[in-house]
């Protein structure tokens, strides 16, 4: 009895030794695997376009320069069309254009602009006046001074006349006249020659007072030699009582 009791008693004892060691061992921990690695994304494109003149008239040019990097296609538009990664283009605009450029790559687009303002052509230069020769210079601002009857004294349109002519004569003083004396078909021939010779010379002595010098005029007289009018009326005879300037050759 004894020893079956002896015995049941060390089969129990194992079995408490043998659950205290399976109590005893800790459970290994699991490691997670490293995840896999992704690659970067692509890189974004950039872009530079830049114009070397950026106001010109209607007719010129201008030179487009651009770069990129990160781009597999460039485009400029406004008729420029597909480009290389850099280079330069020339343009010549009609009217004011704003060029834009586009990039794409993988990593996605990017633009840049520059603008081209054309302005209107400066108005051509206005033609040089004619030049007039001093013949016509003097046909056009020398008048002929006109006398009354039997008179050789300056009247007031006369006078007019005189301070036109010294102000040619003032601007031109290598220019000599001769101023003639003539009278109208009335009166002696000699009697006629010596009131022209004081016509002429009365048309002379008023520029001398006016600054010309004397040695720029001479005189000389016709008397009724030589009319300008040959009716025979007092509206004729106006025209031929007269003081009648010359260029001197």
């Amino acid at each position: 009895m004894r020893t079956r009791i002896s015995g049941k008693a060390a089969w129990l004892a194992a079995l408490v030794v043998l659950l205290a060691i399976s109590g005893c061992k800790h459970p290994v921990a699991q490691v997670p695997a490293p995840p896999a690695s992704t690659p970067p994304p692509p890189a974004l494109p950039t872009v530079t376009l830049s114009a070397s003149t950026t106001m010109i008239q209607a007719g010129q040019s201008s030179t487009l320069t651009w770069s990129s990097t990160n781009a597999t296609a460039l485009t400029i538009d406004s008729g420029v069309g597909t480009v290389a990664p850099e280079g330069t283009s020339s343009v010549s605009p009609a009217e004011s254009t704003t060029y834009t450029i586009t990039a794409t790559g993988p990593g996605g687009s990017a633009n840049a602009s520059a603008r081209v303002t054309v302005t209107a052509p400066p108005p051509p230069a206005p033609a040089p006046e004619p030049t007039m020769s001093i013949e016509q210079m003097f046909s056009t601002e020398v008048q002929d001074v006109y006398f009354d009857l039997d008179s050789a004294d300056i009247r007031a349109d006369a006078r007019t006349a005189l301070s036109k002519t010294a102000d040619f004569l003032k601007a031109h003083p290598d220019v000599k006249v001769v101023i003639e004396g003539h009278c109208d078909e009335r009166g002696s021939t000699e009697y006629n020659l010596a009131l022209g010779d004081r016509r002429a010379s009365a048309a002379k002595n008023f520029l001398v007072t006016l600054g010309i010098p004397a040695d720029q005029m001479t005189t000389v007289s016709y008397g009724k030699e030589r009319p300008f009018c040959t009716d025979h009326d007092e509206s004729c005879w106006q025209q031929n009582r007269r003081g009648h300037f010359v260029l001197a050759k």
